[in-house]
C-alpha cells in the first residue's frame, strides 16, 4: 500500500443525505463524530433506528474513497467530498479491499475499526439521477458490487484533518470479506 491520506472530514448535526466539510472533526471512542447526526452507541440510522433502536451502531464513521470521485468524474457526475454523507474521504487506500475487522489509524491518535461496506439506498439518485447505478453494480458472477464506501467504529478518539495519515492494520487470518452494514 502506497502513502495513504485523509483528503476531507464532514459531519452534519442533522440527518441529511450531504455532509459539510470541516477543517477537523473529532471521533469518540464507541460513538462516532463528535456533533455528528449518526453519533451514537446504539443506531442512528433513521431506517435502523424504525427496525430496532437497540441494534449496535456499526456505522459510526463512514469511510469513502476519493478514488471513487475519480471514477464518477468520468462518468459524466460531479460528485465532491461530503456529497454522499461520508465523513471521512481517503486517497490511496482501497478501502474496499479491506477485510472485515481491519483497524484504521487515522491521523496521530484516532482509530477505527471497518465493520462493513455502506448500502447506498435509493436517496442516492435523488441526490443525483443515475447515481445509484454507478455506485452499485455487478460483477461478472453476477454479485453485487458495493462501492460508496466502508463502515466503522471509532476504537480510539482522536481529531482529524485533512492531510492525516491513514494505516491499516490487518486482522489476523483467515481473512473475511466486507459485507453491508
Amino acid at each position: 500500500m502506497s502513502h495513504a491520506t485523509v483528503t476531507a472530514v464532514s459531519s452534519d448535526t442533522d440527518h441529511r443525505f450531504s455532509k459539510a466539510n470541516r477543517p477537523a472533526i473529532r471521533l469518540l471512542a464507541g460513538l462516532g463524530v463528535e456533533g455528528d447526526a449518526h453519533l451514537g452507541a446504539t443506531v442512528q440510522h433513521l431506517s435502523r433506528i424504525a427496525q430496532d433502536p437497540t441494534q449496535p451502531n456499526l456505522r459510526q464513521v463512514h469511510l469513502i474513497h476519493a478514488e471513487l470521485f475519480d471514477e464518477l468524474r468520468e462518468a459524466g457526475y460531479a460528485v465532491a467530498p461530503g456529497d454522499l454523507g461520508e465523513n471521512v474521504t481517503t486517497r490511496g487506500i482501497d478501502l474496499l479491499a479491506l477485510p472485515a475487522g481491519t483497524r484504521l489509524r487515522l491521523g496521530p491518535d484516532a482509530v477505527v475499526e471497518v465493520t462493513g461496506l455502506r448500502n447506498p439506498c435509493r436517496q442516492i439518485d435523488r441526490f443525483r439521477t443515475g447515481l445509484l447505478k454507478q455506485v452499485v453494480g455487478h460483477d461478472e458472477s453476477g454479485a453485487v458490487v458495493r462501492k460508496a464506501g466502508v463502515m466503522a467504529v471509532v476504537l480510539a478518539p482522536g481529531t482529524l484533518h485533512p492531510g492525516d495519515t491513514v494505516t491499516a492494520e490487518f486482522p489476523p487470518p483467515p481473512h473475511r470479506p466486507l459485507e453491508r452494514v
